[in-house]
């Protein structure tokens, strides 16, 4: 079971940067493939990015691809996601998740990180 905590979010203006982070602990976290979700009050949480245990693969929703950018460092146990060229749409909680196979079910969610992006 991993334990994750997010944190980095703030009110930014668009066309801003931010960058969050999520620290895990409580298993090998560098096994798991990790990911960034966001949620908008009434609207399901979307998956925003992934990346697998070695960062050889990522992937990206359609409405992130060229702004955001995830990574990690396995020995700091940590998940980075550096959102550029930031947009009002893209304001949401944002929270990351792990999982040890693609086949498996997400694991628990954290408190999450709220970004909003206003003027």
């Amino acid at each position: 079971q991993v334990q994750l905590v997010e944190s980095g979010g703030d009110l930014v203006q668009p066309g801003g940067s931010l960058r969050l982070s999520c620290v895990a602990s409580g298993s090998i976290v560098r096994l798991y493939v990790m990911g960034w979700f966001r949620q908008v009050p009434g609207k399901q949480r979307e998956l925003v990015a992934t990346i697998t245990s070695s960062s050889r693969i990522t992937n990206y929703a359609d409405s992130v691809k060229g702004r955001f950018t995830i990574s990690r460092d396995n020995g700091k146990n940590t998940l980075y996601l550096q959102m550029d060229s930031l947009k009002p749409e893209d304001t949401a909680v944002y929270y990351c998740n792990a999982k040890l196979k693609w086949s498996d079910p997400w694991g628990d969610w954290g408190q999450g990180t709220q970004v909003t992006v206003s003027s």
